[in-house]
């Protein structure tokens, strides 16, 4: 079974974890054998910046002493083969240069993410 994961809120959870929780559900997923792909949208094609650092993050007292860091995540994902897409036209409207993404990005635009969802047999939104 072949499973689309959509992605459209950023930097869920990751105050404490250092991880987004999809992208790492994704990883274990994957790794047990899942035939998957990504979909980002919305604020979570910020994920795609290399540039990004929350380290300095601090609630009073408290740091955040393992940052975030969805760019590796997402590396990590393409590295295994699985195809990761982002949604151009979110990429625009953020001011998202390529020259500050990492490589392996499979750019669509939005009027072709239903022709996307057709290649699945289940499409599951985050």
């Amino acid at each position: 079974m072949k499973v689309l994961h959509v992605v459209e809120t950023a930097y869920r959870a990751t105050l404490e974890e250092q991880d987004d929780t999809v992208l790492w559900l994704l990883q274990v997923l994957r790794v047990a054998g899942a035939e998957l792909a990504v979909l980002l949208q919305g604020s979570a094609v910020s994920y795609i910046l290399r540039t990004q650092d929350a380290s300095g993050l601090a609630f009073g007292g408290w740091h955040q002493t393992r940052p975030p860091n969805m760019a590796t995540q997402l590396a990590a994902l393409i590295h295994d083969g699985v195809p990761v897409y982002a949604v151009e036209e979110d990429i625009t409207d953020r001011g998202i240069r390529e020259s500050r993404c990492i490589g392996g990005i499979r750019p669509l635009t939005r009027a072709r993410v239903v022709e996307l969802f057709d290649g699945f047999d289940q499409v599951w939104q985050w």
